[in-house]
């Protein structure tokens, strides 16, 4: 996205509240990925929205997304899942400070490992919002995995699918990103043309595809 169209649309953003600009920095000082601020907000306004009972997230990092997920829909249960056991052990002390170990549920191990026919068979239809943001060229499989546990009027939210825009125009990325652009490209191929799903790509912040389960 143009970037004054980001800088105009942080401006409409809400203040945030002192924890939520320390995990910010945290996530910076720490060179960790987080979700960026303007689809951050939209994320929480689709929850906010479906009020999700349970909601199931692939790729924890420091527990910022479950944190404010948590923040827009506070009656929700999170299951969060992340492979690198530094992020994860930075999640649990995050999810502790804020004293919401009740409600999310921080889980150590790759979720291409975790999400096995014992896990499926436990949440199977059970979540109603499924958030995917890990390992970008793991989406296909990702979302293929978590399918079986989705609600019938569920969401599965995937993020970064623009990635910086060079999606869209994968010849301005970098020799090291094209393998991965070129797998994101296919991902959102085979996503917008899911038999099963509806789905629509927000240009917003590194881009969200939004799946909604047909009836």
């Amino acid at each position: 996205m143009e970037e004054y169209l980001t800088n105009y649309l942080q401006q409409g953003i809400p203040e945030q509240q002192q924890w939520v600009i320390d995990l910010e920095k945290q996530a910076m000082e720490n060179k960790v990925p987080i979700m960026e601020p303007v689809s951050m907000n939209f994320l929480m306004q689709i929850i906010k929205i479906s009020k999700p009972k349970k909601t199931l997230e692939i790729g924890t990092a420091i527990g910022y997304s479950a944190l404010r997920m948590l923040e827009a829909y506070p009656e929700t249960n999170i299951t969060t899942i992340e492979r690198d056991q530094q992020r994860y052990h930075q999640a649990i002390e995050n999810i502790t400070a804020q004293t919401k170990n009740d409600h999310v549920n921080a889980v150590l191990g790759d979720a291409l490992e975790v999400l096995n026919d014992e896990f499926v068979k436990l949440h199977k239809s059970s979540f109603n919002l499924i958030f995917i943001d890990a390992a970008k060229g793991q989406y296909k499989r990702f979302f293929e995995l978590v399918s079986p546990l989705l609600a019938n009027d569920g969401i599965i939210v995937s993020d970064n699918v623009l990635f910086r825009g060079y999606v869209a125009n994968p010849e301005n990325a970098h020799p090291r990103h094209k393998q991965m652009v070129g797998k994101i490209r296919l991902y959102n191929e085979w996503l917008t043309n899911h038999p099963d799903f509806t789905t629509s790509i927000v240009p917003i912040g590194d881009g969200v595809a939004i799946s909604v389960k047909n009836s």
